[in-house]
C-alpha cells in the first residue's frame, strides 16, 4: 500500500522544478524535523545526485531505477520504494507519470 496523506507537516508553497519540468517538487519538514518531498516525475530519463541518503517510495504511476554502480535497471510500483545511497546518484526511466514521495536521511 502506498502512502496517500502525510499529517502535522509543514509545506513549501513554491515548487522546485528541474530538468525543464520534467520533475516538479514540493518540500515538506515533519513534526519530527525530518525532511521529505512529495512530486511528481514526467516521461523521461533523468540522472539525479543525492547528498543525504534517500528512500523513493511510489504513490502512482511507475518507474524503472538504476543505482549508481549497479547494472541492471529494476522497477517500483506503486506500494513500493527503493533506497539510494547519500553522495551517490540514480538514474530513473519513466514512461507515464511517477508520484514520489521522497524520505530523506
Amino acid at each position: 500500500m502506498s502512502t496517500t496523506h502525510l499529517q502535522s507537516a509543514s509545506v513549501s508553497t513554491q515548487a522546485s522544478v528541474y530538468f525543464d519540468g520534467k520533475c516538479v517538487s514540493h518540500s515538506l519538514t515533519m513534526a519530527d524535523g525530518s525532511k521529505k518531498s512529495v512530486g511528481v516525475v514526467l516521461a523521461a530519463e533523468l540522472t539525479f545526485g543525492t547528498a543525504a541518503p534517500e528512500v523513493m517510495e511510489c504513490v502512482a504511476g511507475g518507474c524503472e531505477y538504476l543505482l549508481q554502480g549497479a547494472s541492471a535497471w529494476a522497477s517500483c510500483q506503486p506500494g513500493q520504494s527503493f533506497s539510494v545511497p547519500g553522495q551517490s546518484s540514480f538514474q530513473i526511466r519513466v514512461a507515464d507519470a511517477f508520484h514520489y514521495i521522497c524520505h530523506y536521511g
